[in-house]
């Protein structure tokens, strides 16, 4: 985000849509990014950690990467994210730790990637006496117990949340996901890859089904984290009808986004609140909290940032169904899996032809259903399990046309494999954990979460 803008005014709708047509690469260029969030415990008693003190703090872990070669960043005074190349540090709202990586080729180079992270992260926490939980939604602790990161985006999301919805907050605080970016070469091309991916958003909320627990205890969810999003916020989150109608481009997602309120303006490294305001009203000088002035493409940019569809358009495609889980093995697994669907051309005209057909309900009905049922959600004629096969196949059949080895000479569909797995057996990893808890961690939160925190890194 930007912090100190230094952008063109937006004086016409036309600019908004260049922004995003300004993402269009030539295939050869197309690249994959990958981000994965951990929650952070501290001590022997797994307590939630705070942003400062009592010591080991979130702090204190931000300054201990610098000595790795991450560069601090700011705001108000306070070590808020690091960058070290083209990779990120952040923050989430509870004290969430989110690692953005950078633009790769394929899923080789992912795993590589968060594979060195992790090694480097898991040393450095386990020196401070802190541990580190990829699960989709915070196991035990409630909203109260949970910490607030001192940035003064979330401060103004606090606020304005809990008017558009009963759980936005506990997606700020309790919530991890895992989320892959995509290319396009035009527009016709984004707009296959948008509808293809939002439709097996739901799919793909069942293959890394991972956070079971709530309060302590088995919850009614598969996915608690997919189940919170549902009530966040309507006017910026959801499966996005739209997409699927004629004449959807990059137009008519600005007018979509344009119509969803807004949460701030930066200025002179400042936060605004704009909470509910209008970005239309900005475009014409009428914005309330800073009239007359009109807006800059940065603040557009960071207006797109406060939109949460399964799938985000900015100058690429963000992909957000999936719960955070093991970082080694599934982000490369997400990586793999839209790279085999909408990176090969046929692939992702097969996946097209078979969705297209999809009526709106139907969608609808997966997608409030996947988060409790999993593969067992009905569809048609059969089950979400059955489309998950389908899915698999054809993303690994996407992969080995690629055709991108390793030094081993095994093509990227090596990283479908625990996807797979789960598919075959209907069993997604949120049941392999609920059969834990009720086996060897004896339904007991306390045995469950160290046990958890420590199969991290394995």
């Amino acid at each position: 985000m930007d912090l100190n803008p230094d952008s063109s005014v937006i004086e016409h709708k036309a600019q908004l849509i260049e922004y995003l047509a300004s993402g269009c690469k030539t295939p050869e260029d197309f690249r994959l990014g990958a981000e994965q969030e951990w929650f952070l415990y501290t001590g022997t008693a797994y307590q939630p950690t705070f942003y400062d003190g009592p010591d080991p703090s979130i702090r204190k872990l931000l300054e201990g990467m610098t000595g790795l070669g991450w560069q601090p960043i700011e705001e108000n005074g306070n070590l808020i994210a690091l960058s070290r190349g083209a990779c990120g540090i952040t923050l989430e709202p509870g004290g969430q730790f989110e690692f953005v990586g950078s633009a790769l080729e394929n899923a080789h180079q992912t795993r590589a990637e968060i594979q060195a992270f992790c090694r480097e992260l898991e040393s450095l926490a386990g020196e401070l006496g802190l541990s580190l939980l990829a699960l989709g939604h915070q196991p035990k602790h409630s909203r109260r117990e949970l910490p607030w990161m001192p940035k003064e985006r979330y401060r103004v999301m606090r606020s304005y949340m809990p008017s558009r919805g009963d759980l936005g907050l506990d997606m700020m605080q309790r919530t991890c996901a895992t989320q892959v970016t995509a290319d396009f070469s035009n527009e016709a091309d984004m707009v296959k890859k948008f509808r293809v991916a939002l439709a097996l958003q739901p799919i793909v909320v069942a293959l890394f089904a991972n956070s079971p627990f709530k309060d302590g205890r088995v919850g009614e969810c598969l996915s608690h984290r997919s189940a919170v999003w549902g009530d966040t916020d309507s006017d910026r989150c959801g499966s996005l009808p739209f997409v699927f109608q004629n004449g959807m481009g990059f137009e008519r997602y600005v007018d979509w986004a344009l119509d969803v309120p807004m949460y701030f303006v930066i200025r002179n490294r400042q936060f605004i609140d704009a909470s509910g305001l209008s970005f239309r009203d900005f475009m014409k000088g009428r914005l309330s909290v800073l009239p007359g002035q009109l807006p800059m493409v940065s603040d557009w940019a960071n207006h797109l940032s406060t939109v949460f569809p399964q799938v985000r358009l900015k100058q690429f495609l963000e992909f957000r169904g999936a719960d955070a889980g093991d970082a080694v093995n599934r982000l490369p697994a997400l990586v793999a899996l839209w790279a085999g669907l909408l990176y090969d051309p046929q692939s992702l005209a097969t996946a097209w032809d078979r969705i297209q057909d999809w009526a709106v309900d139907e969608r609808l009905e997966l997608e409030s259903n996947v988060a409790r049922s999993g593969f067992a959600t009905p569809f048609r004629k059969g089950t979400l399990q059955d489309l998950a096969l389908w899915m698999l196949e054809l993303s690994r059949d996407g992969l080995e046309r690629r055709g991108i080895c390793d030094e081993a000479g095994s093509t990227e569909s090596q990283y479908l494999q625990p996807l797979q797995q789960a598919a075959e057996s209907g069993q997604t990893f949120a049941d392999q954990l609920i059969q834990n808890f009720s086996t060897q961690w004896h339904k007991n939160m306390d045995i469950a979460l160290p046990a958890m925190c420590k199969e991290t890194f394995s």
